[in-house]
């Protein structure tokens, strides 16, 4: 299988295999009027398997996201045909409005304007909690 090389843009690489299309939503990639390419389950060395995906443009990415869904992808930003520049992704301290509190008496559910907001706890775990109930989420 041929994937065509892009010019300008940004590649997801070391996703892990299976996650490609949970990125692809959260991010809005359908949105985008560029080509995005994914490229899922290729053999990798250091991973075994792992997902890919290539944006034939430069837009805004929201890192946090990303570093909460795998925190070891690689950002790669291509311009000119070159990679000119690499970002290691990592567990963010706090993410909103990406986890649902699983506490049915949350004030973040009952109050609709209300953020989700859950903070990193145990960054050797990836284990977030609210900050309204002090409810667990991995």
């Amino acid at each position: 299988m041929n994937v065509d090389g892009i010019n300008s843009g940004i590649v997801l690489d070391h996703i892990k295999a299976g996650k490609s299309m949970q990125i692809y939503n959260y991010l809005n990639l359908d949105d985008l009027d560029c080509c995005v390419a994914i490229i899922k389950n290729v053999k990798s060395n250091k991973l075994g398997k792992k997902d890919i995906i290539k944006i034939d443009a430069e837009i805004d990415l929201d890192l946090e996201i990303l570093g909460y869904i795998d925190p070891n992808i690689t950002v790669n930003i291509i311009r000119d045909g070159l990679l000119v520049e690499k970002k290691k992704l990592k567990l963010p301290r706090e993410v909103k409005n990406v986890i649902r509190c699983k506490n049915p008496r949350c004030i973040s559910l009952s109050e609709r304007e209300t953020d989700q907001i859950f903070r990193l706890t145990s960054p050797e775990e990836g284990i977030y909690r609210c900050i309204y109930c002090d409810s667990e989420s991995k």
